[in-house]
Order: C-alpha cells, then structure tokens, then sequence
C-alpha cells in the first residue's frame, strides 16, 4: 500500500508529506484548491507523461516520490528481482523528477529507472480510476479489456492476438508469393549465385585482419631482419665496442673503484640490472632472428587471398572483415526463400497456425461469455441500490471477423428502468445514469484485481443525495481489504471514510498561491463535513447535519 507521497515544487504545491493508512481515504477541499493535483503527482510518479508545465513557477524541478510497503505479491517480487531492484525490506520507493527544462529522471529505490519501468511496476501498485472513467467506458475496445481484465483473461488474449499475428503474417507471405512469384524466382537465383562465390571463397571470421597481419610481416621481412641485426650487433656482436662488452667494462673499473669509495656501490647495484635487461634482449633479438624467414610463395599466396577477399568485398558492398556474417545472412534469406517457394507447404502452414488461432480464440470466447454472466449480474445487482431500481447490465457478445482481440465483440448494454429494452452504453441519454453505472463497474471490477492501493479522482460526479451514501458504502466496503484513496466532493461519500484530507489554497511570503493539504481531526471533519453541506454559510444546521452523516 501507499505509506508516504511526498511532493515538492509541483504545480502549486511547495512542499507537502503525506502520510497515509490502510482503508478508506478521502480527500476534500474547495474547487480549484488542488485536490486532483495529487492524483497528478502520483501519476508522475507512476510512470505518467511529464513537460517543463508541472514544475512550480520559479523553481528548478518537481520532485515527486512515492513510498509503498507492505508484504509484496509474488508477481512484484519476481519484476523486481528480474530488473535488479532491491526491496529485502518489503518497500518499495518510487521517484520522479522533472526539471523546468522538461527533462525527466527516475528511480526505483534508489536505482535509476526508465519511465517505462515505472509505469510496468506502477501498475502492480495502484489502479486509478480517472473523473472521466465513463468516458472510455463508451468505446467498446475498452469494454472489452475491462472484461477481460474482470474475468483474469489478459494472458489468453495476449495468447490469442500472438497467434492471430503469426497466422496473418504467413498469410500475407503467401499472398505476395502468389502475386509476384516470377520476382521471387529471380531474387531467389540472384540469392543462390551470391551465397556459391562466398561459400567457394569461404571467409572466416576475424581471417581480414589475420591475413593483413601476416601480409605486412612478410612484405617487410628484409627490412625486419636487417633491423633487428643491427639491434643485435649494437648490442653484442659489435666488432669495435658492442654495448654489453662496454658495460662490462665499466663494471669492472667501478667495482675496483667502489674498494676504494663505498659511495660508488650504488652506481655499480645500478647498472646491474641493465646489463641483465639489455643481455635479455639480445637472446630475444637472436631468437627473433632464428625464426624470421623470407619467404616469397608465402607473400603471393597471402596478397593472393588479400585481393581476393578485398575484391569479394567491394563487389557486396561490404567491408572485407564483415564477409563472414554476410555469408549467413545470404545462406538465411535463401533457406527462407526457398521455404516460401513451397507454396503448398506455406499453405498446409498457414491453415495450421488457422486452426491455432481459431482454438485458442473460441477457448476464449467460452471464457468471455462465463465471465460476461457474472459481471452482469453483479452490475445490475448494484443498480438497484443506485437508484436505478428494475435497471438492467447486460454484456453482449456477437460473432465478429477474425481479429487480434478474437472472434466475438464485446458491448456494455444497459436498460435504465423497468420494462425497457437493454441499449449499447453508448446511447443512455442520462448523464447521471452513465456516472452511476461507470461507478458500479469500476467498484466491482477493482474488488476482483490483486492491486493494493485503489484511488477514485471524483469518480462520484454526477450523483448525489441517498446514492452518494451508497456510493460512499461501496468505497468504504472495499477499503475493508484494500487501500483505498478517494477525491469527492460529496459530504455523504466523504462522511464514510476512515481518514479525512482537507485541500486548501493560500498565499506564502511573496504572494504565491500553494496548496495545503491537512489530516482533520474529528472536530474538523465536522466543520468540512458542514461545509459540503451548506457552502459559504455554516450553521448550526449543518454542523448537526454533519454529526449525523458521520455518526451514520
């Protein structure tokens, strides 16, 4: 669950902590005080979309971070663990900054992160339900995933679109085999006379440089010898006064001399170990000589196999060192080319991976309609408390044309009252209905997911009176095993929570407007409980109406 959200310069927030507890939470405050400025930050810092507009006019950055502990699903332990992101202690740290600049970091517990690997985890973490949650709810494309998502289905449709995308893929293969087979006959020759000069010149990996090595070695054989000769009779093998004869020279006269002055034994321990160095490269010099050779078959084979594979090469518009991979590209495109010329294998192939998709798409079009059953009911059952009595939920399912999502359509129909015929969501005319309905799915949907931390941003809009109690109820209900954050402006829905915010605006030092936000004790709760109530004006009136919802 959400333990801490800590928030600085963002919007018009300078800097607010908020420490926050399991079950139901509510957040109030006047309109445009910034109450959803939190449900923004959080999103931040689950991985949402950020520009240079969030940071507080005249800071640098907006720093967000989001605390959440507790005992981790197996699924999170498991991404965590796969992406190296320590959490021994069960927590979990989110953390995102964006400067005035718009450029974004962020970090996983103190480990830097991508966006899309806080949006991954923040996923696992808190499920949002937006004010315009209704609002994607018309698009059948969401209905569906909902209901998939209701029902657990998420990996048979992601089995489902994966072989619905090999089936159409070999397809489209064939088709264009079929359309222009006389262009595949020729780039398949073209293929075949390409991979037979490089399987003849059969290059090896790493062989260019090899070969350049050995190339430069042996044209400048002479020029080695002669050099390193001259080294070794400098050194040696000098007939006036080689090096090594010098030096021992030297030593001798010093060692006499150091009997006499022990100040010279330094310069005698000195020079030791250079006439050894220089004694060590003479027998490398005489060993290099006894091993170098000129050797002109050897210099014409290799400038042979210089050209061959340099000339190889310009004529694939390749460098030399790359002729081995492009080999085995060439050898795969040919296998593959050859394979596709099999028009009746590619059939036999493709009516396989048909049949494939088909099982999995029915197996899930059976799961789908169970699923279906139990959510309308459910749906319809919360209807009634919500002052939609003889309402009706139904989920629709019809045959479609094979597609990713599979084989069936999925619509949310739903009949307002009694006796009416059940119509696509899209076409109830009441706003409010859409509201209650949209609320109801959202509740019972969220009561079936493993996710800890469930927010509402003023999902409650639109409804009001004895349904904003039922509203507050469900919330509550659902808050008994989950986290559960709720932004309303309704005092029946706030009255219900264990844990009352109060979002306010005022002014600091320089004029700037900031948000505060405030735990209210029981006392306060009664005073923004009247405030919903009655406005401006509080009365006695309303202070003993808001007793009363909160003692409810």
């Amino acid at each position: 669950m959400l333990r801490t959200l800590a928030i600085r310069d963002f919007v018009i927030v300078d800097a607010i902590e908020l420490d926050l507890s399991s079950g139901f939470t509510v957040f109030t405050g006047e309109t445009g005080a910034g109450k959803s400025i939190l449900i923004d930050a959080l999103t931040l810092a689950l991985g949402g979309r950020a520009d240079a507009s969030v940071v507080r006019e005249g800071a640098a950055k907006a720093d967000i971070s989001a605390e959440f502990s507790g005992e981790l699903s197996a699924g999170l332990q498991g991404w965590l663990a796969n992406n190296e992101f320590d959490a021994a202690d069960g927590t979990v740290l989110l953390r995102r900054v964006i400067d005035n600049g718009g450029r974004s970091k962020a970090f996983i517990n103190g480990v830097t992160a991508t966006v899309a690997q806080l949006r991954d985890i923040g996923e696992m973490l808190v499920d949002i339900h937006g004010q315009h949650a209704h609002q994607s709810l018309l698009k059948t494309d969401a209905q569906r995933l909902l209901l998939d998502a209701q029902a657990g289905l998420q990996e048979d449709a992601r089995a489902v679109a994966a072989a619905y995308r090999q089936w159409r893929a070999l397809a489209r293969q064939r088709e264009e085999f079929e359309r222009d087979a006389k262009n595949v006959l020729q780039e398949r020759e073209r293929l075949e006379w390409q991979v037979g000069e490089l399987e003849k010149l059969a290059p090896r990996p790493g062989e260019w440089a090899e070969i350049g090595n050995e190339h430069s070695r042996l044209s400048h054989a002479v020029s080695l010898i002669e050099g390193a000769q001259q080294a070794l009779n400098l050194l040696s093998e000098d007939e006036s006064a080689p090096m090594l004869s010098q030096l021992s020279a030297i030593e001798q006269k010093l060692d006499k001399l150091a009997d006499i002055d022990d100040k010279l034994r330094p310069v005698l321990e000195a020079l030791e170990p250079a006439r050894i160095q220089l004694q060590e490269a003479v027998y490398a010099l005489n060993n290099y000589l006894g091993r170098i050779e000129l050797d002109p078959e050897r210099l014409r084979t290799v400038e042979a196999r210089l050209e061959a594979l340099h000339s190889t090469a310009r004529k694939f518009h390749v460098a030399p060192d790359d002729l081995p991979q492009e080999f085995l590209d060439l050898s795969e495109r040919l296998r593959q080319l050859a394979d596709a010329t099999d028009l009746d294998a590619m059939r036999a192939e493709e009516q396989k991976l048909a049949d494939a998709y088909y099982a999995l798409a029915g197996k899930l079009s059976k799961a789908r309609a169970k699923a279906a059953s139990v959510l309308s009911a459910t749906v319809t059952a919360a209807m009634q408390d919500l002052s939609m009595s003889g309402g009706r939920f139904e989920i629709g399912l019809t045959d479609c044309a094979p597609a990713a999502h599979g084989v069936d359509q999925v619509e949310f129909l739903v009949a307002g009252h009694a006796g009416t015929s059940p119509k696509p969501l899209a076409k109830v005319a009441s706003g409010g209905e859409l509201a209650r309905i949209s609320l109801a799915i959202s509740v019972i949907a969220s009561s079936a997911t493993a996710t800890p931390t469930l927010i509402f941003d003023e999902v409650d809009s639109g409804i009001g009176g004895g349904v904003a109690e039922v509203v507050g109820r469900l919330l509550k209900k659902l808050g008994q095993d989950r986290q559960v954050l709720c932004v309303t402006h309704l005092p029946q829905v706030a009255s219900q929570a264990s844990h009352h915010f109060q979002v306010s605006k005022g002014q600091v030092a320089d004029g700037r407007t900031v948000s505060r936000i405030e735990p209210l004790a029981s006392s306060e709760r009664i005073e923004e409980i009247a405030r919903m109530l009655g406005g401006l004006e509080i009365t006695a009136t309303t202070r003993r109406h808001a007793r009363e919802l909160l003692a409810l």
